[in-house]
């Protein structure tokens, strides 16, 4: 099969096709015949050799894909389902062996590279913002970075469930593309204070929820940003992993830190996630309310610009490879 490989850490130079042999599902995996994999900030830290790979995961990119089940090995999925899956890597190919409990079916109406645009986005931010965030209904909740793969996905998730939702983006017309997905009220983060303009927001009280992927010197002005009683989870931290905590506001509003990483998580962690998704979500994507949001789609053999464009933190939604 055609795969894409990392020749050694770097830019992404480094990503190269190559001729490799097609895995083998192991029991309870299906293979499946990729259609399109998603691009994920992930595959970028993997390239650049900053995100270790599990040991019993594939050392190939990829961490989301659609297509088509030809090899099951678990009576949940036969041959000839479309499906689109939370892969454990490998996803960057023609074949990608998944746990079969990861897999979810194509939402009716997507298309294969809206499809693959799904999973670890939707795994990651229900896994984040309602299971460790506990974002309840008549719940407020801040997206940091509102126009990336993550935001988008939080932003719609919330508002077609009733919470209200509060995004920061970089531009204007990123602030724009947010209120456009449901977000109540977007702050450019160049030029508003946000913390101030979402106390405003919320009558002073402050938000429940901030979904946090930013860390560094965001973390002290969140805290002042959040309501008694909230939450502060994080599951990146683009402008740093170390910050300087102001204890007193923990303590005084009662506060809960918290975060997590997806990928080490089990096939049971992640087919609970799969089984909310299933019930809760998808029915919501069938009917539209909400949609996925396909930024640019790039050819497997174009990985390498994909990758780019990742990093340039232009784009509004998400980046797939289509085969």
């Amino acid at each position: 099969m055609r795969a894409v490989e990392i020749s050694q850490p770097g830019g992404p130079e480094v990503l190269r096709v190559s001729d490799l042999p097609k895995p083998a599902p192991k029991p309870n995996e299906i293979l499946v015949k990729v259609a399109a994999a998603g691009v994920n900030r992930p595959d970028v830290l993997q390239r650049m050799g900053l995100y270790p790979v599990p040991p019993d995961a594939s050392p190939l990119p990829g961490l989301e894909v659609a297509g088509e089940v030809v090899e099951s090995n678990t009576p949940m999925w036969k041959p000839g389902d479309r499906v689109c899956a939370l892969a454990n890597g490998g996803g960057y190919a023609e074949f990608c062996a998944v746990p079969a409990v990861q897999a979810l079916p194509i939402p009716k109406n997507l298309s294969m590279a809206e499809a693959a645009s799904l999973p670890e986005t939707f795994f990651t931010v229900w896994s984040n913002v309602y299971d460790r965030g506990r974002l309840a209904p008549g719940e407020s909740l801040l997206v940091q970075g509102g126009t990336s793969g993550i935001g988008v996905t939080a932003i719609q998730m919330a508002a077609a469930l009733g919470n209200r939702v509060f995004a920061t983006a970089g531009s204007d017309d990123k602030v724009a593309a947010c209120i456009r997905l449901g977000a109540e009220k977007a702050f450019n983060y160049k030029t508003q204070d946000w913390v101030a303009e979402a106390r405003a927001a919320t009558g002073g009280k402050g938000v429940n929820v901030i979904l946090d992927m930013v860390g560094g010197d965001y973390v002290p002005r969140e805290l002042k940003c959040l309501a008694e009683e909230g939450r502060l989870v994080f599951i990146a931290f683009l402008r740093g992993a170390k910050t300087e905590l102001p204890i007193v506001d923990v303590m005084s509003k009662r506060l809960t830190l918290t975060g997590s990483t997806l990928r080490p998580r089990n096939a049971e962690f992640k087919g609970h996630v799969a089984k909310n998704l299933r019930e809760k979500i998808w029915p919501l994507i069938e009917s539209g309310r909400i949609k996925p949001q396909v930024y640019k789609t790039f050819a497997l053999e174009q990985a390498a610009e994909a990758h780019r464009l990742m990093e340039s933190s232009q784009h509004i939604g998400k980046i797939v490879l289509t085969l």
